[in-house]
């Protein structure tokens, strides 16, 4: 039932971490798979040829925060392989601000790599999906965009602003078969994740606030993702769904 061997995925920032893990989920599930990278053409090359014999994979470089960039890779996906079924939007940055050293290029950075990614991706892959009245978009948020995090406000407030899109895109696109749904992570083990992680105490009083007592992984999400992908959640739109092992419990 989680056959998609007719299904194009794209997936932003998937050479590493959650979007590698994507990958990997969806090359094993049949899929297509186009996924973008910035700076790690080495990874990204190593993924493709991973997944080459059991699945179409490819990577493109782009700078997810200039707008032609992003429409240019977009309109030669759609050229290349016609359709785009599900779009997973997964770039992000996490970096430490505290609001009385944070400058405005901090906060704008991480807004545009956040938030402004996903607009864009999201403004150039929607009007091929409503011309064909079908069509998935997940957006990988977080439980900061549900609770705040302090000296991480900016990325807070992005993943804030990620939720709020997905409900409004919910509501919008709906009646054109299109599903916008996002899943939100707590802690995952990941490059963006191991610096803050490495202190063994910092972890024990991170683990503590987690009922299933472990950090996710990064498969630990592309799941949930791989499922909101598929025709199993073809009934679900607009919802938020949690992956941080019982340590927020929000809706």
């Amino acid at each position: 039932m989680l056959n998609l061997k007719s299904k194009t995925i794209l997936i932003t920032g998937g050479s590493r971490g959650i979007g590698a893990a994507c990958v990997k989920y969806f090359c094993l599930a049949g899929a297509t798979v186009i996924f973008t990278y910035k700076s790690s053409p080495a990874l990204a090359l190593r993924l493709e040829k991973r997944y080459s014999k059991i699945s179409h994979c490819k990577s493109y470089k782009v700078d997810v925060t200039n707008e032609d960039e992003v429409k240019s890779v977009i309109a030669s996906i759609l050229k290349r392989f016609s359709k785009i079924d599900v779009l997973v939007n997964n770039v992000g940055i996490w970096k430490e601000g505290k609001i009385n050293k944070m400058n405005l290029a901090q906060w704008e950075e991480t807004l545009k790599v956040n938030l402004t990614s996903m607009f864009l991706f999201s403004r150039y892959v929607i009007p091929s999906m409503k011309l064909r009245r079908s069509g998935k978009i997940i957006n990988i948020s977080s439980t900061a965009g549900q609770r705040g995090e302090a000296n991480y406000s900016h990325y807070a407030a992005s993943k804030g602003g990620m939720i709020s899109f997905t409900k409004s895109l919910a509501s919008e696109l709906g009646p054109y078969n299109i599903n916008v749904n996002s899943v939100a992570p707590g802690w995952v083990l990941t490059d963006m994740s191991k610096l803050a992680l490495a202190n063994k105490k910092s972890l024990e009083e991170e683990l503590k606030k987690i009922p299933l007592g472990r950090i996710a992984t990064a498969d630990d999400i592309a799941g949930p993702v791989l499922f909101l992908a598929s025709d199993l959640s073809r009934h679900i739109n607009g919802e938020i769904l949690n992956v941080n092992g019982g340590s927020v419990l929000v809706g």
